[in-house]
């Protein structure tokens, strides 16, 4: 039983680490527009969480200075 408790944390770090890996601009600018929409902003929690703050101009889409205000 342990060695499973081990194994499923292991899992679990491992995926929470991939998820902090995406919170790069370039990276979750998938199709290299400049721009993250919020599809693209989707694969990470902490980002869709303030995306609306941090749009300031509304437009749906973070710039590069929008995000790097995160």
């Amino acid at each position: 039983m342990k060695s499973i408790n081990k194994t499923l944390a292991l899992i679990a770090i491992a995926s929470s680490s991939a998820a902090f890996a995406a919170s790069d601009f370039d990276t979750l600018d998938v199709d290299g527009n400049g721009a993250i929409s919020q599809s693209e902003a989707s694969v990470d929690a902490k980002l869709m969480s303030v995306f609306s703050e941090l749009d300031t101009n509304q437009d749906g889409e973070l710039s590069q200075d929008e995000f790097s205000k995160a």
